[in-house]
C-alpha cells in the first residue's frame, strides 16, 4: 500500500515510516518541517506542507493517490501547551480539521490517528482502560481528544474508517541507529536524562511530593518501534474491515522519574546529576495503561518493553549523533 504519513519527519512518525517500508509499503511523508527533520524522511517521498492547508493536502492526495493515512503531525509538549494553549489548538485541532476535510472529500481513506493517554487526565484508577472517562487536564490532551471526536463524527457522517491509538510515553529509538528522538527544545524525560549523563545540564525533577512510592511522577514507557508496529497492525485491521475505535498502547508497568534516572545510570555506567524543582502544571501523578484490547483485537504485543532496553537504544542513538 501507499500511505500518507503526516508528521513523518518527526520522532514517532519517522519510525512508523521505517516500519511501513520494511513491510513493503510506501510511506509518503507530509510534513512542514517546523519540528521534524528532513533527514528523517528517508523511507519514501517527502512532500512539504501544513495539514491546515487543505488545498496543499488535496494536491498531495491527488498526486500520490494513497490507500490510507497515518496522522502524527502535532505539537506534543505538555508544558508548552499550558503556556501557549492557542498554539496547540491552532496546530493540532485546526490542522487536523484541514487534513480531515481534504481526506473526506478525496475519499474516506482508512485513517490511523496518533492519540495519547493525556486524554484521560488524572485517572480514577490504574491501569487505565479505554473505557475510562476522558478528562484532559492540559491543552495538549484536549487537542487530541478534539481530534478523536472529529474522527467519531466523520465516521458517522462520511463512513470514515478510523483508529485512534492512545499511547503512553514513547521512548527508545530505532535499534539500527538510523533515526531517533530529536526535539528542540527537548522535553522528554529519557533523552534529557541521557544528555545529563553525557555531561549536560542536570535533569530537573518536577516535584517529589506526589502520592507515589518515591514521590515522583510515574509513567508507562512504550518503545517507539512497538508503537510503529501497532500503527501497521491498526492499518491492516481497518483494511480488513475492522470497526473504528480507540486502543491503548501500553506496557502495563509504570516507572517513576527516579527509577528512570537509576536505570540510565545502570545502562550508561555514569552518574546523572539531578536538580529538584516544583511540580509542573498539567502533570498527573501516575499514568499506567492496560493494552488488553490492542492485544486481543490487533494482535499487538510489545517486543522491546524493558526500560533498560529502551534506554539502551536511546543511548546508542544519542552517541551515534555525536561521533
Amino acid at each position: 500500500m501507499k500511505v500518507l504519513v503526516t508528521g513523518g519527519a518527526g520522532f514517532v512518525g519517522s519510525h512508523a515510516c521505517k516500519a511501513l517500508a520494511l513491510s513493503g509499503h510506501e510511506p509518503v511523508v507530509y510534513d512542514n518541517l517546523s519540528r521534524g527533520h528532513r533527514d528523517a524522511a528517508r523511507f519514501g517521498p517527502l512532500e512539504i506542507g501544513d495539514t491546515a492547508d487543505k488545498t496543499r493536502v488535496r494536491e498531495v492526495l491527488e498526486r500520490h493517490r494513497p490507500d490510507a493515512v497515518m496522522h502524527f503531525a502535532a505539537f506534543a509538549a505538555v508544558g508548552e501547551s499550558v503556556e501557549n494553549p492557542l498554539l496547540y489548538y491552532r496546530n493540532n485541532v485546526t490542522g487536523s480539521a484541514g487534513l480531515l476535510e481534504a481526506v473526506t472529500e478525496f475519499g474516506p481513506l482508512p485513517f490511523v490517528f496518533s492519540s495519547t493517554c493525556a486524554t484521560y487526565g488524572v485517572p480514577d484508577q490504574v491501569p487505565i482502560g479505554e473505557d475510562h472517562p476522558q478528562r484532559p487536564i492540559n491543552p495538549y490532551g484536549f487537542s487530541k481528544l478534539f481530534v478523536e471526536r472529529m474522527l467519531a463524527d466523520l465516521g458517522a457522517s462520511h463512513r470514515l474508517p478510523w483508529v485512534a491509538l492512545r499511547y503512553f510515553n514513547a521512548a527508545g529509538s530505532d535499534p539500527d541507529g538510523e533515526i531517533g528522538e530529536r526535539h528542540d527544545p527537548e522535553t522528554h524525560l529519557i533523552p534529557l536524562v541521557l544528555e545529563a549523563a553525557r555531561g549536560g545540564a542536570p535533569i530537573q525533577i518536577f516535584g517529589t511530593d506526589y502520592d507515589t512510592p518515591d514521590g515522583t511522577c510515574i509513567r508507562d514507557y512504550v518503545h517507539v518501534m512497538d508503537i510503529a508496529d501497532a500503527h501497521l497492525r491498526a492499518l491492516d485491521y481497518l483494511i480488513a474491515g475492522g470497526a473504528s475505535g480507540a486502543f491503548n498502547l501500553a506496557n502495563e508497568r509504570g516507572h517513576s522519574v527516579k527509577e528512570v534516572i537509576a536505570a540510565a545510570e545502570r545502562v550508561c555506567g555514569r552518574t546523572v546529576p539531578v536538580k529538584i524543582g516544583a511540580r509542573r502544571a498539567g502533570d498527573p501523578p501516575a499514568l499506567v495503561g492496560t493494552a488488553a484490547r490492542a492485544r486481543a483485537v490487533l494482535g499487538w504485543t510489545p517486543t522491546r518493553s524493558g526500560l533498560d532496553v529502551q534506554i539502551a537504544d536511546a543511548w546508542t542513538w544519542l552517541r551515534s549523533r555525536n561521533r
